[in-house]
């Protein structure tokens, strides 16, 4: 189930961060989302498993785990937390209903969805069997066909234990082997679960601070008690007790769980009383449990409720072989009465044999039962407390059986139609859940549109002005008092364009600009725009900075070099540029509102494109504010003399030639 995934994101998520789980996810070959009670392949599981261990570096046994641990918690938050409380008092029985859990959340989900048992039902899920030893420690049996995930039970088992019971445990594999027990080949691990009791703090410092107080207390008590009754309480509180693997307690910790009633009477030391003959005869017994069979040691059939013969006639002939009619379905095991006995905790499934079946029953889905084993020793038989496995009314149906066939005492019949709104439930939490991610997705790609458009238009904007026009403000136009403004164009573009077609032209300009708008972010200065040939470019604005001339001096030295990569269409020779840079204030606004530009105004633009106008092919021409702002700045910088510049009269320019400590890999942002 997309569950168990979900899980496994989740904790690569929580521990490690969301890069690690998308490059894992990406190694595996994975979506980023699962649905809840989708099914998956297992093969995704054991991908993501397998290259946690290769991403985070950590074996496998440690990762699965870590995972089981997390899992419990994971399921606990998930509203699992009451259902897994009341498996059991103690340890042992807690791992002894794993199996009736997972049965129930597979009679419920229509497939198998359980705590540790997390597979499929028709794909083998795990099973658990449980021996207790005479040192208190036991013996966990895990029976699996896919190997290598045994790691993940320590982890589930050793939360629970601390977590409900409050006491530490430590799992040790001692076998590993090809399983006999149980039909097909299985992985069989022997965990070996051996405990010890944790107390909170607060309840250790009693114990460390009024020792002396204890025995007394206990002393006077055992004086008070009857022997026969406190041996009782003992042996009915060991048994009961929080603890799977016995710890032997002290006779005050026994004391303490006892609740007297009138005369020394022990509500923990119950003693049942069975009546000397049983007041039930043949009749009403398998009429009020409809499905129920007897069988000996050779699976001889000595007795079958009514309904079960209805279905199965067969078993109306005494001393069959029940292994003709019925197969074992859950747990896997030969059927055998020894083998019975071994899983005997276990809830067991029968399914009904096709070829046994009346002829009318054959064309119907197989009748599955699902009930106890219970061994009668003095009489030598088994006694199979069953109801029919059905989780709609549709199964129902199919089975061409009525709700009046199954025992009124049966909950079997609220089950089915308890399951049946629950099953439309869940039907509609997985269109919530399906709707939920495609929404996830749409807003992911909503959100990749998003910068793709904010990305074009802060190309074509300033940031901060690109936003204030988002949000609907107006933008003020804003005065710099001094920033470096460049001009370029290419030598006798005017001839080049009379003498190719538009599309050459438009192939030259576009291989040239791309150079020069990857050096505008080397340099961090801001384009302003193009027209034709003509690039203009501006540093200060719209972000003031104080080495606005050198990041321009930079940028032109780099137009110069990147302009060697541009072919002439007409002479098959790089092109030539002019460029022109001025330094002074100007003024800064957004024009227009259906084609918004961010427009320089000012003296210093004309000053800058004259600059541009009068200067020499491949040389950079400055003015003499530019010169000014980059003499002491480690350049080499030549005058050229007094020119007359056209509506300006007489001025003073230079040519910059090189920057004396930039390489030009480093003028050019190459590593």
């Amino acid at each position: 189930y997309g569950f168990i995934n979900t899980c496994l994101k989740s904790l690569v998520v929580e521990k490690y961060g969301e890069e690690t789980w998308e490059k894992l996810r990406l190694q595996a070959g994975v979506q980023d989302s699962f649905l809840t009670f989708e099914v998956y392949k297992d093969e995704i599981t054991m991908q993501l498993v397998d290259k946690a261990c290769k991403v985070l570096g950590v074996p496998a046994d440690l990762v699965l785990r870590e995972f089981g641990k997390y899992f419990f918690e994971f399921c606990k938050r998930s509203g699992y937390d009451h259902m897994l409380r009341t498996l059991g008092g103690n340890l042992y029985e807690f791992i002894e209903n794993l199996d009736a859990l997972h049965s129930y959340l597979s009679l419920s989900y229509q497939a198998s969805f359980g705590f540790v048992c997390f597979f499929p039902q028709e794909m083998n899920a795990p099973s658990f069997r449980v021996e207790k030893n005479e040192d208190g420690s036991m013996h966990l049996h895990y029976y699996s066909d896919r190997r290598g995930l045994c790691h993940i039970v320590p982890g589930i088992i050793g939360a629970a234990a601390l977590d409900f019971f409050n006491i530490e445990i430590s799992m040790k594999i001692v076998n590993q082997t090809e399983e006999e027990e149980r039909t097909g080949k299985k992985e069989h691990i022997v965990f070996l679960v051996t405990q010890n009791p944790v107390f909170p703090c607060k309840e250790r410092n009693e114990f460390s601070s009024s020792s002396q107080c204890l025995v007394d207390c206990e002393k006077q008590s055992e004086s008070q008690l009857n022997k026969e009754d406190l041996e009782k309480a003992k042996n009915t509180t060991g048994d009961r007790g929080n603890s799977v693997c016995p710890v032997k307690k002290s006779h005050w910790k026994t004391l303490r769980g006892i609740i007297a009633l009138g005369k020394g009477k022990l509500l923990r030391g119950f003693d049942p009383v069975y009546p000397k003959s049983l007041w039930i005869d043949t009749k009403t017994f398998c009429n009020g449990l409809p499905f129920h069979m007897v069988f000996d040691k050779e699976l001889r059939v000595k007795q079958a409720g009514v309904s079960i013969q209805k279905i199965v006639p067969g078993l109306q002939t005494m001393g069959i072989s029940l292994d003709q009619y019925f197969r074992i379905v859950h747990p896997e095991v030969p059927f055998t009465i020894s083998s019975i006995q071994k899983f005997i905790n276990s809830q067991f499934v029968f399914q009904t044999r096709r070829e046994m079946m009346p002829e009318s029953w054959k064309q119907r889905p197989m009748l599955e039962l699902r009930g106890q084993m219970m061994w009668m020793e003095s009489l030598q038989c088994m006694l199979y407390l069953c109801s029919p496995l059905l989780r709609t009314l549709h199964e129902l149906e199919e089975r061409q059986m009525h709700i009046a066939d199954i025992a009124p005492h049966d909950v079997t019949r609220d089950l089915i139609l308890l399951n049946q709104q629950r099953l439309a439930e869940m039907e509609l939490s997985n269109q919530l859940e399906r709707k939920k991610e495609e929404l996830r997705i749409l807003s992911k790609h909503l959100e990749e549109e998003k910068k793709k458009t904010e990305a074009l238009l802060y190309a074509m904007l300033p940031q901060h002005v690109a936003n204030q026009l988002k949000e609907g403000k107006r933008v003020e136009a804003g005065e710099f008092q001094e920033c470096t403004i460049l001009f370029s164009d290419v030598v006798t573009f005017t001839n080049i364009c009379a003498q190719c077609e538009p599309i050459q032209i438009v192939l030259m300009l576009n291989s040239m600009y791309l150079r020069f708008d990857r050096l505008t972010t080397v340099h961090d200065v801001y384009k302003v725009e193009t027209i034709g040939d003509a690039y203009m470019v501006v540093g200060g604005v719209p972000v003031p900075v104080p080495t606005h001339a050198e990041r321009v001096a930079n940028f032109a030295l780099g137009m110069i070099i990147a302009a060697r990569g541009v072919q002439n269409p007409v002479s098959g020779n790089p092109i030539q540029i002019r460029v022109g840079i001025h330094t002074g204030p100007v003024l800064a606004g957004v024009v227009g509102e259906k084609m918004p530009r961010y427009c320089l105004f000012g003296d210093t633009v004309n000053i800058a494109s004259r600059m541009e106008s009068h200067g020499v092919p491949s040389k950079i021409h400055l003015s003499s504010s530019a010169y000014q702002c980059l003499q002491y700045k480690n350049f080499e910088i030549t005058e050229r003399g007094e020119i007359e510049v056209k509506g300006k009269g007489k001025m003073r320019t230079y040519f910059l030639i090189r920057n004396k400590t930039a390489t030009e890999n480093e003028i050019m942002g190459r590593p």
